[in-house]
């Protein structure tokens, strides 16, 4: 989920999962006791940082050792749990490395904890183990407290997490948040939290190391949409990780609609699942972005209209793979904006209760493929077929951009 710079390229999105959802490995069997006291070192670790106990914190790290003010700039982020565990010890004499889950959670925001792999060196002295060093895992994204001091700025709705950026900044993003999540509850409904946090790094190489990805693929990109699919019971911790280098030249109507986009992925996590399509998801997104704005076709969809006036209708839906930001640029806005036409083509023609029934039941649907799932909702909320649909849509598309 992410919002794109320029015209129309200011609304995208991208789901992550990667960033939180991270396979856990198991624990090898203890063989000298090492493990069992590995693992209560860093239960006194954890406990230390929930409870802001900075005495109980320095005792846990090696003498000489300097933690790099990384339990200072934690505390600036309102953490309800911090837990640790063992996934591998592997130690040669007096040191160790330790591959450890990490799960914490914010307080009054997340409905789960947010899991990632992390990587401490150990040392061994007077048969007592300490933390050397502790840093993200293999392949894992970096916490915004690892990147600098971070400011907090609490909205009515929103909490804003940044590096780099003066608290009066983090406010305006917060207020912006703060506009998104009445206009996202009136549109989807109030069955999700109606909170969202916010992270903001320093820069594009901030922003590829917190979500563990090459920078040069956000490069443009405003906003990116982190959480897990699959479902109610998955009660995902999201996170919108701002650019801000591509998000604060956008306009005030831009940076609106950006947020309101994100926050929308953040509302429908629960319903959306391996079934639901890109076109829909973003597309949705983009619908609750943009209504009651009285933005037309052609001005919200300027690349599409672009095509249509060479003679290019869109023969079909836009496809996943249509939606990888590595992509020609004008085809992802093309993607983006034929899923938004779309959803907006359900909501006029359908109703906008429709809409929202059909989103639900492609996520809810038991069915093998995502091209299965999307028939049968069409089937059973809009009483319509794939082959009709598509060509309803691309009528729509033609009319409605010129």
């Amino acid at each position: 989920m992410a919002g794109r710079q320029g015209s129309r390229r200011a609304v995208a999105g991208l789901c992550l999962a990667a960033l939180l959802g991270v396979a856990s490995c198991q624990a090898p069997a203890p063989d000298d006791g090492a493990h069992d006291e590995v693992q209560a070192l860093l239960d006194r670790r954890a406990e230390a940082v929930v409870d802001r106990d900075a005495r109980a914190y320095r005792a846990t790290q090696a003498p000489g050792k300097a933690s790099g003010g990384e339990f200072d700039r934690v505390g600036q982020v309102p953490l309800s749990a911090w837990k640790y565990r063992l996934t591998d010890l592997e130690r040669s004499g007096a040191h160790a490395t330790a591959g450890v889950e990490l799960s914490f959670r914010i307080g009054g925001y997340d409905r789960a904890p947010v899991t990632v792999q992390r990587t401490l060196r150990l040392d061994r002295r007077a048969d007592r183990w300490y933390v050397a060093d502790e840093r993200a895992g293999k392949d894992a994204g970096e916490q915004l407290w690892e990147q600098g001091d971070v400011v907090s700025v609490t909205g009515r709705h929103s909490l804003v997490l940044g590096v780099g950026r003066s608290r009066a900044k983090l406010r305006e993003y917060a207020d912006l948040a703060d506009r998104a999540v009445p206009a996202v509850q009136d549109a989807w409904g109030r069955d999700w939290p109606g909170r969202v946090v916010i992270l903001v790094p320093e820069s594009l190489d901030d922003m590829g190391d917190l979500l563990g990805a090459p920078a040069a693929g956000y490069r443009g990109i405003a906003a990116v949409t982190t959480g897990e699919t699959g479902g109610a019971d998955r009660a995902p911790a999201d996170r919108v990780v701002l650019n801000p280098d591509a998000f604060d030249v956008l306009g005030s109507f831009g940076r609106q609609v950006v947020l309101t986009h994100e926050t929308t992925h953040v509302a429908t996590r629960a319903a959306t699942s391996k079934t639901t399509p890109m076109w829909l998801s973003e597309g949705f997104a983009d619908w609750v972005g943009y209504r009651g704005s009285g933005r037309g076709a052609a001005q919200a969809a300027p690349e599409t209209k672009d095509a249509v006036e060479r003679g290019e209708v869109p023969e079909a839906l836009p496809a996943d793979d249509d939606f990888g930001f590595e992509d020609d640029p004008e085809a992802l806005a093309r993607a983006y904006e034929g899923g938004w036409l779309a959803c907006r083509m359900i909501a006029e023609r359908w109703g906008e209760s429709e809409l929202l029934d059909f989103y639900r039941a492609v996520g809810d649907s038991r069915a093998r493929s995502k091209g299965d799932a999307v028939e049968h909702a069409l089937r059973d909320v809009l009483d319509t077929t794939p082959q009709d649909f598509t060509a309803r849509w691309r009528e729509y598309v033609r009319g409605q951009v010129r």
